[in-house]
């Protein structure tokens, strides 16, 4: 009698360099897919772009699966029920996953895996969503690297990652069909309102649309990434985020991709310097692995005792909006809104105006992040306000404040960006800027200053 395998699949949403999916079809039964839309259990709930990419990715990865012969169950609830129910059901013989690496996740994860040994069931996880377990790389005094450069310095002189799998031409299913939810049923997607226009057009969710955009990438676009990756009219970014943030494609692939590309000669320092933006996505989960509270709490303590002001409804408003008065920001914003993106240097320069210039506490910035972000992950984005905040791993120094309008001359010369997303900016119909920038920027470090008398 067939003992299936089950795989579930989390923020995994492909078939190639899967090693849950390939442990499960070297054990040589059926197999069983299952994705968990989660509710409860501290799991932080998605935000609309989020949720809206999901969907296209679930609805890619059930087609691809069921070309190969399986197919993918749906089902939403709380997985310590779920997964063992299922097992269950089918008389599954063993469970497979690529692990995660939230603490809600972590002890969600440990309690299956422990609830299901204890029946007999065969449980085994793997690493697929990054480079280096965040338990390997550490400090010679055995503590977690606190600074980038000796953190991917150390990546660097341990052993390479691991070459990614092939993708599986046959996922055998043995006619084992469990009820599972109709994908429209969770309602993923905007309707009333219907805000996904511009994400539609913008973006092609699936691990087919992430392998052709990492050969494009490599093709076209890695060249010119050293000498324009800042320029946010021009398209030199990789924009794999949103698909290492879902799995469509893993950190794994795109090492070695950029590392063979290295290798024939070509490129090689837009090379290296992507690797190591690929390698700053990595100190970001490892951080969040030592810090679980990342997207709550003050990396650094003496940030405790930053003195907010009131919250001003208005300027959050006006920020989120992209009708600040100012050009590079109310750009971003606007790029944001329309397409769930927002070019990298850009987020830096409206993550600081917001913070330093409004003086509005990081957090709320994170929070607008994660809901209309389709690439917000658990680690990157609140990793990336602490840092421009002052309050995190690596930050940057309190002191620096960008200012939008150098930036704009620095890296937009030409307005073009500007043209595009704010052009009412170049013909004098933009509204009056809500805040002055050098006086509120004199503010902003007369509060952090607060910070420092209290270390």
């Amino acid at each position: 009698m067939a003992s299936p395998s089950i795989v579930w699949f989390r923020d995994d949403l492909r078939l190639a360099d899967h090693p849950a999916l390939r442990a499960a079809l070297d054990r040589g039964e059926p197999v069983v897919g299952v994705y968990v839309l989660e509710e409860g259990d501290d799991i932080r709930e998605l935000g609309g772009a989020a949720r809206w990419w999901l969907h296209g990715s679930l609805a890619s990865l059930g087609e691809r699966l069921r070309e190969r012969g399986s197919a993918l169950v749906l089902r939403r609830g709380r997985a310590a029920e779920i997964v063992p129910a299922l097992v269950a059901e089918v008389g599954a013989g063993a469970v497979f996953w690529n692990r995660r690496y939230g603490a809600a996740e972590r002890g969600i994860d440990a309690g299956i895996k422990t609830a299901l040994r204890d029946r007999g069931i065969e449980v085994a996880s793997f690493a697929a969503s990054v480079l280096f377990e965040p338990w390997t790389i550490r400090t010679g005094a055995d503590t977690p690297y606190a600074v980038f450069t000796p953190f991917w310095r150390a990546c660097q002189n341990a052993p390479a990652p691991r070459a990614p799998l092939p993708e599986p031409r046959e996922v055998p299913g043995g006619g084992i069909h469990p009820a599972g939810d109709d994908l429209d049923t969770w309602e993923l997607l905007p309707a009333h309102p219907d805000w996904a226009g511009g994400l539609r057009e913008r973006w092609e969710p699936g691990e087919p649309a992430a392998r052709a955009r990492l050969r494009a990438f490599l093709s076209d676009d890695l060249g010119d990434y050293d000498r324009s990756r800042d320029e946010p009219s021009g398209e030199a970014t990789s924009q794999l985020s949103p698909r290492l943030r879902w799995g469509e494609v893993s950190p794994h692939q795109v090492w070695h991709a950029v590392v063979e590309h290295r290798g024939t000669g070509q490129h090689a320092a837009s090379a290296s310097r992507f690797l190591s933006e690929l390698g700053w996505r990595e100190f970001a989960w490892h951080t969040l692995f030592h810090f679980p509270d990342l997207a709550t709490k003050n990396w650094r303590g003496e940030f405790d005792a930053f003195p907010w002001p009131p919250l001003n409804e208005a300027h959050l408003e006006a920020w989120q909006q992209g009708s600040t008065g100012v050009a590079l920001v109310d750009a971003g914003m606007r790029e944001l809104w329309r397409t769930g993106y927002m070019h990298n240097r850009v987020r830096m320069v409206t993550a600081s105006y917001l913070v330093k210039n409004l003086l509005v506490d990081w957090r709320r910035g994170e929070q607008w992040f994660w809901d209309t972000l389709v690439d917000a992950d658990a680690a990157n984005n609140p990793f990336n306000w602490q840092w421009i905040a002052g309050s995190g791993a690596d930050a940057a120094p309190y002191f620096r404040v960008f200012n939008p309008e150098r930036q704009r001359d620095r890296f937009d010369p030409h307005d073009e960006y500007i043209r595009r997303w704010a052009p009412e900016h170049l013909d004098g119909g933009a509204a009056p800027p809500l805040v002055d920038l050098a006086e509120t920027g004199r503010r902003a470090l007369d509060a952090y200053d607060v910070v420092q008398r209290s270390r």
